[in-house]
């Protein structure tokens, strides 16, 4: 057997990876990459290897960063089925069509970019076309249909003919659909056939609703190899769902490769325990001056969480009763996939919430966005409230209109819960946001540019890591050590390098044997 790596190699986005046995080749994760526009507009566009050669799939769980070229490879040729926990495969149903509905949109935008640029230069006398300036002129305004509305037809007609590039998306809302079909939702601890002699086990990671830890256990000519995925592994003690498994069936003990994430390889959480109190702090520090919560929080996981500890927070009187406002269609609709799975949920929630008669996600101050026009209008709200919204990492979505409208004010206070990917946009606020409060916020405040202005940063900024659904180095190594596996060999992915290197480092120094594979290395098992 042959484990190779393909992606989420020294970095933390575009899980790809293969299991190659002498009848099989089997996928883990067909994630997206993300980060720079160029530099990952390449990597999603190509595949490392052709998808026909894949008999079936394994995806740890339903996050964009693991599931979501998997249209891609659908289209591409793969006829096999992708196997992943029930959770992961109803929440996939959402979190890939409205990827493909970005991706999309995306491919609209910049199309509209480049026909509007080459129409202006025509009307300024600059290009060369068969169009005359009038006719530029007239082109322009019907390249919009209203403010907003992209006239696609138009803009692609006008690329054609004037042989100018046509971006197409990754995939389409269609092709989304389609690969829907290719889903079949395993319950935990049962084994499945994956491919001759190659069976496939899910244990509960404890990163997101459904996420999973695969055992893949290949026997041939009397021998048992055993790979274990981690996928993204998560925090221990804390709300809604069940923390990483550590007791494991006797005949799933033995690893001889251990494919294990490293995010927050040489990082410390604040304590589970802490996250209400501080979370409390942030929201009645900022009702005093009389300002807004604004949250950028991924639609699956994230926001589910705030939602319960914020309800924690409003039913005991903690805090302030102001309007909270979930302004995500996808976190919606995956707030409704976590009330249709409380099999996942741990003892706390059926203790807090369920035995009580009451919904972990639906309270009175609560409120989802339900159009275009309630969001608009919220960015004029000027009393205070909170507000959920998309994406995770600021890349994009209605995130970016809140923080428009309230980044400039230094009544409000801009609440970072989760890892900001390098070269991301959230990842430049973080640290000039950090950076302005460790000075004491003396001075001018920094300024960050988006939507092609400047704007100055004069919100608070408040990072909370221990919110983070990805367990920090202590966590990761409990796994290891405290569960009752035997693990031979540890191959670490999905980490920044220099995070990944210094766990390596440390789980080395503790005795065990670790290999940091680069993009295409292959371990034999």
């Amino acid at each position: 057997m042959h484990v190779s790596f393909y992606g989420a190699t020294r970095e933390v986005t575009g899980s790809f990876h293969t299991v190659t046995t002498d009848h099989d080749n089997i996928l883990l994760d067909c994630g997206l990459f993300q980060g720079r526009r160029k530099e990952t507009e390449v990597k999603n566009r190509a595949f490392p290897v052709d998808p026909r050669i894949f008999t079936n799939m394994v995806l740890s769980h339903a996050h964009i960063d693991h599931s979501g070229r998997i249209p891609m490879l659908c289209k591409n040729g793969f006829t096999g089925q992708i196997y992943c926990s029930r959770a992961t495969a109803h929440a996939c149903e959402y979190l890939l069509k409205d990827s493909a509905k970005i991706q999309e949109g995306d491919a609209s935008y910049l199309n509209y970019k480049t026909a509007k640029y080459f129409l202006a230069k025509l009307k300024t006398g600059g290009g060369k076309s068969k169009i005359t300036k009038a006719e530029a002129v007239e082109i322009r305004i019907t390249l919009k249909s209203g403010d907003h509305d992209l006239r696609n037809e138009v803009i692609n007609n006008v690329l054609r003919k004037e042989n100018l590039q046509v971006v197409q998306p990754l995939y389409t809302i269609a092709e989304a659909e389609e690969s829907l079909e290719y889903f079949r939702g395993i319950p935990f601890k049962e084994t499945v056939t994956i491919g001759e002699n190659l069976t496939c086990t899910f244990y509960v990671a404890g990163h997101i609703l459904g996420s999973a830890m695969s055992i893949l256990q290949y026997k041939n000519n009397g021998k048992t190899t055993t790979v274990l995925y981690s996928g993204d592994l998560g925090r221990f003690s804390k709300p809604i769902i069940k923390d990483p498994t550590l007791d494991f069936l006797e005949e799933h003990r033995d690893i001889d490769l251990m494919v294990m994430e490293s995010t927050y390889g040489n990082r410390l959480h604040e304590p589970v325990v802490n996250m209400k109190p501080l979370l409390k702090k942030v929201i009645t520090e900022t009702f005093a001056r009389g300002g807004s919560v604004i949250i950028p929080a991924f639609s699956y996981g994230r926001t589910q969480e705030l939602i319960y500890f914020l309800h924690e927070l409003y039913l005991a009187g903690d805090v302030p009763k102001m309007p909270v406002w979930v302004d995500s269609p996808l976190a919606t609709k995956i707030t409704h996939v976590f009330g249709e799975h409380p099999e996942t949920y741990d003892e706390e929630t059926h203790e807090t919430f369920l035995r009580k008669g009451l919904n972990p996600f639906d309270f009175a101050d609560l409120k989802f966005v339900q159009s275009v026009e309630e969001s608009m209008a919220l960015n004029r709200d000027t009393r205070p409230h909170i507000i959920l919204a998309g994406s995770g990492m600021c890349e994009g979505g209605r995130v970016l209109h809140h923080l428009r409208h309230k980044i400039h004010d230094s009544r409000n206070t801009v609440l970072i819960v989760g890892y900001m990917g390098q070269n991301t946009f959230g990842r430049q606020l973080q640290d000039k946001g950090e950076k302005f409060a460790a000075n004491g916020r003396r001075g001018a405040p920094p300024t960050v540019r988006f939507y092609n202005k400047d704007y100055p940063l004069k919100a608070h900024l408040v990072s909370l890591g221990g919110f983070s659904a990805h367990g920090d180095r202590d966590e990761m190594t409990r796994i290891v050590k405290d569960s009752n596996l035997n693990i031979k060999k540890i191959a670490l992915v999905h980490g920044e390098e220099e995070q990944t290197l210094a766990f390596s480092d440390y789980l080395q120094a503790q005795g065990l044997d670790v290999v940091v594979p680069r993009h295409g290395q292959s371990v034999e098992v």
